[in-house]
């Protein structure tokens, strides 16, 4: 019995996971097990000394920031030219709706709190837009949530942040490392689309490509909001503030593109928008303080350090291992949300790529991509059940929509895991 008391927490918290717990508390319930359990060598006081140590990070204070910029964009309009810009873009294309939702997610970025968040935004607006124009509401829910996997990467996402922070990654790297992945994510979604589109004949929105003049209008027009991703690399790769700072900076921006700019907004309407800010990003604090006592039981039991051990026994080369883990959180990651598992296996994870040589901000992108994957992979995946919900779809019409996606996004996952160059090389340019 003695020796299985240290995986008694983790057991709970798996069974837990099982009865359909929230993430957070089934987290907290299970770091509080462990106090209790050893509270002879360590005060039960440190639970909650261990709950408020996970919000002490600099590296934090950018994400409600950035969530909240979220906020403002949509409020002040600046989704709506974004997506005006996808339809000029490819709106001759054939199944244009579905490719403009795969591009306004890569002009986007992650600017809410959670891919399941970005898949519930864009299978109401533009999901519900596919049904109307006779598109099958299975496909519609599978392109709004394979679209919400290119957001995961794009800067500013909110997953990246989470991952710098657990591993003291430069955010500025995982921004800069997310946008080439996130690009061969969008060809790759976009060429399927395409295939599956002209086999069933979804018209395009507009019988001609654009001109010139359609073009430069459309991208004036949607300028202001194109150039968030470029104003937070370009600051933080010159030294013009950091990181965190960008998030700041960002909300001011995007305050004077809403206000000054498009005056799409008014001062009048900012409690609303940030009451939103603050109820999405309290969500994800509460689940980071959990994630901090958790994470304490793990170090305690030196878990991490094992699991390490064990895997290292075994002459893995980089590419075979993170094979091997990708295989491992694809399973993990249908059955829990894409930031919650970021929370709870990263720390596991970190020792055993470390010792393997491989780089932390090309796991990074590996596992955010990984993980958002699984959350529209059948039968349990968040973002697949949001996107059906909210467009009436079955599981079974879903499955059979899906498949072509997640082969080709599995193909494009184990490219990314086998050439480290095609993450890194951004980030080596701007910050080396």
């Amino acid at each position: 019995m003695s020796n299985l008391l240290p995986w008694l927490p983790s057991i709970l918290m798996f069974v837990l996971f099982a009865l359909r717990t929230p993430i957070t508390w089934a987290m907290a319930i299970a770091a509080l097990l462990f106090f209790v359990i050893n509270r002879q060598d360590v005060p039960l006081s440190t639970f909650s000394q261990e709950l408020t140590e996970g919000t002490q990070s600099i590296t934090l204070l950018a994400l409600p920031f950035f969530v909240l910029a979220g906020s403002i964009m949509n409020a002040a309009g600046i989704t709506r030219r974004l997506l005006n810009v996808a339809e000029v873009l490819v709106g001759h294309m054939t199944g244009a709706l579905a490719q403009m939702c795969i591009v306004l997610s890569l002009l986007l970025g992650g600017l809410t709190a959670s891919s399941n968040a970005d898949a519930a935004i864009l299978a109401k607006t533009i999901g519900l837009q596919m049904t109307r124009r006779n598109y099958s509401p299975a496909f519609a829910a599978v392109i709004t949530s394979c679209s919400s996997i290119i957001t995961a990467l794009i800067p500013p996402s909110i997953g990246l942040i989470i991952y710098g922070y657990l591993t003291e990654t430069s955010v500025g790297r995982l921004f800069a490392g997310g946008i080439v992945p996130g690009i061969i994510l969008t060809a790759g979604l976009m060429v399927t689309t395409w295939f599956v589109a002209k086999r069933r004949g979804y018209a395009p929105q507009r019988t001609t490509s654009p001109s010139l003049s359609e073009l430069r209008h459309a991208v004036l027009d949607g300028l202001w909001a194109l150039s968030i991703p470029f104003v937070i690399l370009f600051g933080t790769r010159y030294g013009i503030f950091t990181t965190t700072e960008s998030g700041a900076v960002v909300v001011v921006y995007v305050l004077f593109i809403g206000l000054v700019v498009y005056r799409s907004f008014s001062i009048r309407d900012m409690p609303a928008i940030i009451q939103d800010a603050v109820l999405d990003t309290s969500a994800v604090m509460i689940m980071i303080c959990a994630a901090s006592a958790f994470g304490f039981y793990l170090a305690w039991e030196q878990v991490p350090h094992l699991m390490a051990e064990g895997l290292t026994r075994y002459q893995w080369d980089p590419f075979t291992l993170l094979l091997a883990i990708n295989a491992l959180l694809i399973v993990i990651g249908t059955a829990i949300e894409g930031s919650s598992a970021l929370i709870v296996l990263t720390p596991i994870l970190l020792p055993i790529i470390q010792k393997a040589g491989i780089d932390p901000v090309h796991f990074g992108i590996v596992m955010v991509t990984n993980l958002t994957i699984a959350g529209v992979t059948p039968p349990v995946g968040g973002m697949m059940y949001i996107a059906s919900r909210v467009l009436n779809v079955t599981m079974r019409n879903y499955a059979v929509e899906v498949m072509p996606f997640l082969v080709v996004m599995s193909i494009l996952l184990i490219i990314l895991s086998a050439f480290p160059g095609l993450t890194l090389w951004l980030p080596n340019y701007f910050y080396n």
